[in-house]
């Protein structure tokens, strides 16, 4: 087939195209968000999705299904209610409760050294850079680095971090192994796909990874199949138990990461154990009785 030019950089603009009004779509929505929840006096904290895509260069398409949002514990009930309204679900949002996954620091905290952006004379809160950095590699960790295309989103966060981005902020004001879970996620962005970290404080990240972490992560990115709730697969007894089989035993990275382990351990077996006990189980239970009446 002969190569065409023209076409191709039809089809460029096309996807440039649609990507911009993806994102103008993107925007719409997470000020209608805001400004829901606002009329309820619940003030959000937005981040990943277009907190991150800022960081993205323009010829880069960055674009997210949803919309995520963390509010206070005390607000959750009441936000809870307005995300599942009829106003709410159009807009399809991820809703937080806080970030007591994700981050070890305390909401006061976190909201109080938020940043603001505008959108449509809207003020967006959205998490200061080096707090939203820990967040994400977090994140990402959680979903087992089975996503590699996600890894960019770390990627870019560092690269283009702003001027007076503050690295101690960033690591040192968590606990040890937390830090060390940041550093292996920004390191594994460095070796995989070339983030030079050269003038920060982690620039030998990519080379002190654990080699399980390397190893895992190449596999994760090998595999066919991805996780997806037990519950949309239990009308499919295939898939179900293709499901089932991808979750035993439990991803070594995500069972660290949730039982708040250590990436330097020489064992994973006793994290997995204990996550699957944590969670797998009422995974499972909740899986086998979501068609029940």
């Amino acid at each position: 087939m002969q190569y065409d030019p023209d076409q191709a950089e039809d089809e460029v603009f096309d996807e440039y195209r649609w990507s911009t009004i993806y994102r103008a779509t993107q925007q719409k929505k997470i000020v209608e968000a805001f400004r829901l929840f606002r009329s309820e006096g619940i003030e959000p904290v937005l981040f990943k999705g277009w907190a991150i895509a800022r960081a993205f260069p323009e010829s880069v398409s960055r674009i997210s299904s949803d919309t995520d949002l963390a509010v206070s514990s005390a607000d959750f009930p009441r936000a809870e209610a307005i995300r599942t309204s009829p106003a709410g679900r159009k807009l399809v949002i991820d809703l937080h409760n806080e970030f007591s996954r994700h981050d070890s620091l305390d909401w006061d905290t976190l909201f109080a050294r938020c940043e603001t952006a505008e959108i449509d004379d809207e003020v967006i809160r959205i998490l200061r850079p080096e707090d939203h950095l820990r967040v994400v590699c977090v994140h990402w960790l959680i979903d087992g680095a089975q996503y590699r295309e996600k890894l960019w989103d770390i990627y870019y966060l560092v690269a283009n971090r702003p001027k007076e981005f503050d690295w101690q902020m960033c690591l040192d004001e968590v606990e040890p192994k937390r830090r060390r879970w940041i550093i292996c996620a920004i390191g594994l962005a460095a070796k995989h796909f070339g983030l030079d970290l050269s003038g920060t404080p982690i620039s030998n990240a990519a080379d002190t990874l654990p080699g399980w972490l390397n190893a895992r992560v190449e596999k994760e990115w090998a595999s066919t199949t991805k996780l997806e709730p037990l519950g949309g697969q239990i009308r499919n007894p295939r898939k179900f138990l293709i499901q089932l089989k991808k979750r035993t035993p439990p991803n070594p990275i995500a069972a660290t990461v949730d039982v708040g382990g250590s990436f330097d351990s020489k064992v994973r077996l006793h994290y997995q154990l204990h996550s699957f006990g944590r969670r797998g189980l009422a995974s499972l239970r909740r899986s086998l009785s979501y068609n029940r009446p």
